[in-house]
């Protein structure tokens, strides 16, 4: 194996600049170059379905096949979700024979137009999984390190991770029967453009904006298919504790997955738990209706060591957010992935031709194991996403007019185990009594359990869902800064502290700058993936900051 790698996509990234021997996630440097080949096999696929997109043939093959591989092979490569080098090496291998289907369906003058952006990216064919290996860890042609110059690269990653993250929105979306040509169109679009030197500074800069635009768009795509499948959120109070049945304990991100679990598991004598981002999933009305949906488990992501092993029963893994267990980890027999997830020795749920799973093994394993042991008790209440706090538009009007409310904190984002995040949980507990938090994703865990009371019966953390929920944020912004009859968005008394971890978060945040967001504060450190050059455009025309001390950020925020 290799120790050549290079990777600097997540916020843990190593000193701040790039993991070069091994993940701070976990994953080798063997994982990390067979991730870029995936990557550079996506472009490939791009490279010939533009075209013939554009011409209008293959349209079936575009449609049932290419669409749902890019989305999945971009999602496999986001931080957490896949350590199993074998699957990779598969999907590189599907990622071939796709291409070179297309390929045979195109003509010359269409070869010579894909080719444009690299004939071997068009070309290129190894056939042993050694030969695979050997090409991936050559950063110069296909890692992060190809791009010498550090603003473009910087530009380009940004866009890339990006576009991670839309895709991983894109496949929940379409898992729930959703999907929009424009958005994959505009996928292969922003993978090519990452191979076009032709395009200048100022182009990649608008580029990443357009990523926003269309974060903007799979959001919204996204909330269409979970309302219109699940039904509208609404404010649930949802058990922490544990049942005296067995459990299986699901986690990741994808709805419909648990939807399936549950109908497959209602008469089956075990209940289900949510785990980290899956526990939104209690607001909706075609989950919750099932009796045997018993709660959440647990924290968010980082610390699910400690939460499996105490939940004696199987674990579902329905995207990324996987921390390796140690070598002696009691509960690593007893998990298992689907979708983009994946780790060796883990087995692997495998989706049937209509997208249905069968979880009949799962159940019936957790059929033979202790219930959870209960580590806490009591509730914590969801269910507050743009639909439910729009209801209550003339309450919160009316609470900011006459001086309840001063100000809204948006805290949405990722948690993390770095222990500089226990910031986030003294900046809640030291807001003042007249502010509301408004949350999505698992940076929720850090303040979620804290009591912090309401103001005239708002409660005072208003819990919008996942991490793809930060969408309701901006709609809810939008309709105020209508209420108010205001002129820029930023006039509102919303201020943005926003921690991220991984590419979902940077989707969320290009978005939130799409929308002509200003001055958001990003933490706990700045993203290594930006150059000081690009930064420094960040920082001029959108006012983005890091964090400081909690004392200083209150003040900064005119909170103390």
């Amino acid at each position: 194996m290799s120790n050549n790698m290079f990777c600097y996509q997540c916020q843990e990234t190593a000193q701040g600049t790039g993991c070069t021997s091994i993940g701070v996630c976990g994953k080798t440097s063997t994982t990390s170059g067979l991730q870029d080949l995936l990557i550079y096999a996506d472009k490939g696929v791009a490279a010939i379905s533009s075209v013939l997109r554009k011409n209008g043939k293959a349209t079936e093959i575009i449609k049932n096949r290419v669409n749902r591989y890019l989305v999945n092979s971009l999602f496999i490569t986001i931080t957490n979700a896949n350590f199993d080098d074998n699957h990779i090496l598969d999907e590189v291998r599907v990622g071939l024979k796709l291409r070179d289907e297309l390929k045979a369906l195109a003509t010359a003058d269409e070869l010579k137009e894909a080719e444009k952006y690299g004939a071997d990216l068009v070309n290129w064919h190894l056939e042993t999984d050694e030969d695979l290996i050997k090409f991936s860890e050559d950063q110069s042609v296909v890692g992060i390190l190809r791009t010498e110059n550090e603003d473009v690269r910087s530009l380009r990653e940004l866009a890339i991770y990006g576009l991670k993250g839309m895709s991983a929105y894109a496949e929940h979306a379409m898992n729930l029967g959703k999907t929009n040509d424009e958005i994959f169109s505009f996928t292969e679009k922003v993978l090519l453009s990452t191979m076009d030197d032709s395009l200048t500074a100022d182009e990649l800069v608008a580029l990443v904006l357009e990523v926003g635009e269309y974060g903007v768009k799979v959001m919204a795509l996204l909330d269409e298919a979970n309302t219109s499948v699940l039904g509208t959120p609404e404010i649930t109070k949802v058990k922490i504790g544990a049942g005296t049945r067995p459990g299986i304990l699901i986690s990741g991100h994808d709805l419909w997955d648990l939807k399936q679990l549950l109908e497959q598991s209602k008469d089956s004598g075990v209940d289900i738990y949510t785990h980290s981002e899956m526990l939104p999933g209690h607001a909706y009305p075609e989950l919750k209706k099932y009796p045997h949906f018993y709660g959440n488990y647990g924290n968010a992501w980082w610390d699910q060591r400690k939460d499996f092993t105490n939940f004696n029963g199987p674990i579902v893994f329905t995207t990324n957010c996987i921390v390796p267990p140690t070598k002696n980890a009691t509960y690593k027999d007893r998990v298992f992935t689907t979708n983009a997830a994946g780790f060796p020795g883990w087995k692997r749920i495998k989706v049937n031709a209509d997208g249905t799973k069968d979880f009949s093994e799962i159940i019936e394993l957790a059929k033979t194991c202790q219930p959870p042991v209960e580590v806490e008790s009591g509730e914590i209440t969801v269910g507050f996403a743009h639909n439910q706090v729009l209801s209550l538009a003339d309450t919160v009007v009316e609470n900011i007019k006459n001086g309840s409310i001063r100000k809204f904190v948006v805290m949405s984002g990722c948690d993390g185990r770095m222990s500089q995040r226990h910031y986030y949980t003294e900046f809640a507990e030291k807001l003042p009594k007249d502010t509301i938090i408004l949350t999505s994703g698992c940076a929720k865990f850090k303040y979620n359990k804290l009591n912090l009371g309401d103001i005239n019966g708002i409660p005072r953390v208003l819990d919008a869902g996942q991490c793809n929920d930060s969408y309701s944020w901006a709609v809810v912004a939008l309709k105020l800064k209508e209420v108010f009859n205001l002129n820029d968005i930023n006039e509102l008394p919303i201020v943005f502290n926003v921690a991220w971890y991984e590419q979902k978060a940077v989707i969320v945040l290009l978005a939130l700058l799409y929308l002509g967001v200003k001055n958001i504060h990003l933490g706990p450190t700045l993203p290594g993936f930006l150059s000081a050059n690009v930064a420094k455009v960040l920082v001029e025309n959108f006012g983005i900051a890091g964090i400081t001390t909690v004392e200083e950020d209150l003040k900064k925020f005119d909170l103390a």
